[in-house]
């Protein structure tokens, strides 16, 4: 199930955009089962302060097809193809104002994630906690019929996603009508979109005090998400072990991701990279809890961001990592700001783990490999943990 946790705020500057490291199509495909991407005026991004011959020539291919009356984006995007730049993309201006949305933690929708059945209905997947959807009555399972009078069996996710957000002026407090249908029954039902907080990171409990276990999942690293992380350790019982839960997480703001790893370190390296061959760290801040017993979960949706915490708790000793290996995304991108006001993604450098370790290409490998049953897996390594001497 896919949900509005994945999507992020614009770089405002060189180090921004450094946080912006996950895969911006993956976001994309995140948050299409929810239908609530924003729609904030238009802003352009910065451009990076220096360029780099990749970005100069799509910034080239862009303006000679905006003078020839060609789509400057589709230009931009063939002139990255042909840059062999594995992760570079090119989004138009709705797009980066919705990712730039979403890094603040925020989106504007209804609150509802949705799938496509085997016969190509639209059913309701969740509905979020405090949303307009539920507020509404409607609950996961119903069966979206029509949107705005516009039928929706046989669409794309993604198809569905344009209809639920509407057009560019569809903003909190816009209005949209959803056919809807549970059993035999059918009826519409009027919502008002609103700003609603992504629900990245959730606790669940496994037993009771210091003999339970904590589980501890976060879906991706918004504004805020370390912070999260940071309260649900702290809040613990004492002795209690932490299952930190980062299956499927696609990544996203790397100063969350530090925060996070700053839970469960005293300070100390997290992460080094490179941006134009600038070499640079990344640092935990001191006073996290380093006596805790902690397993990392993760599998091959783990990326980026969430690659890198994977890897430096694993690499400084202080976790046990369980799972499958992860989707190896360790390059950082920047934006270059084309002429029509659309933006391309171009790698500009790469992050390596405490210990060296390059994750682009390459994923973390896990210290127990599990294909099946990680969870308990997990909590069944954690319990043979105990405090370090």
């Amino acid at each position: 199930m896919s949900g509005p946790e994945s999507l992020y705020k614009r770089p405002r500057s060189v180090r921004r955009g450094v946080a912006l490291t996950f895969l911006f199509a993956s976001v994309l495909a995140a948050g299409a089962a929810t239908g609530s991407f924003g729609s904030e005026p238009p802003k352009s991004p910065k451009p990076p302060s220096r360029s780099t011959p990749v970005a100069e020539d799509v910034t080239e291919a862009a303006a000679e097809a905006m003078a020839d009356g060609k789509s400057p984006t589709d230009a931009a995007q063939e002139a990255v193809s042909r840059s062999g730049d594995r992760w570079g993309q090119v989004y138009d201006r709705r797009e980066y104002e919705e990712f730039e949305q979403a890094l603040d933690g925020e989106y504007t929708g209804v609150g509802l994630w949705t799938r496509r059945d085997s016969k190509g209905r639209i059913e309701v997947a969740a509905v979020q906690r405090g949303g307009p959807a539920e507020a509404a009555g409607i609950t996961a399972g119903d069966r979206l019929r029509s949107i705005d009078g516009q039928r929706v069996d046989g669409r794309s996710v993604s198809e569905v996603v344009r209809l639920l957000r509407g057009a560019d002026d569809a903003g909190p407090g816009s209005e949209i009508t959803l056919g809807l249908q549970r059993g035999k029954h059918r009826w519409n039902s009027v919502l008002h979109r609103a700003t609603l907080a992504k629900q990245t990171v959730s606790v669940r409990e496994f037993g009771s005090g210091a003999d339970g276990t904590r589980l501890v999942k976060v879906a991706s690293f918004t504004k805020g998400s370390g912070a999260e992380v940071q309260k649900a350790v702290r809040s613990a019982p004492a002795g209690q072990g932490i299952l930190l839960d980062l299956r499927g997480n696609s990544g996203g703001l790397v100063s969350e991701a530090v925060d996070a790893a700053s839970a469960f370190l005293d300070g100390g390296l997290v992460a080094t990279y490179d941006v134009r061959g600038e070499q640079r760290a990344l640092h935990a801040v001191r006073g996290g809890e380093t006596s805790r017993p902690l397993v990392v979960l993760v599998d091959g949706g783990t990326m980026s961001a969430a690659e890198l915490l994977a890897g430096a708790l694993q690499d400084r000793g202080r976790a046990v990592v369980v799972g499958s290996r992860t989707f190896g995304k360790g390059s950082v991108q920047m934006p270059t700001e084309l002429p029509d006001g659309s933006v391309a993604e171009l790698t500009v450098g790469h992050y390596r783990t405490p210990s060296g370790r390059g994750v682009d290409g390459r994923g973390i490998t896990p210290d127990l490999s599990v294909d099946e049953d990680a969870e308990s897996r997990a909590r069944t390594v954690l319990s043979g943990l105990g405090p370090p001497s």
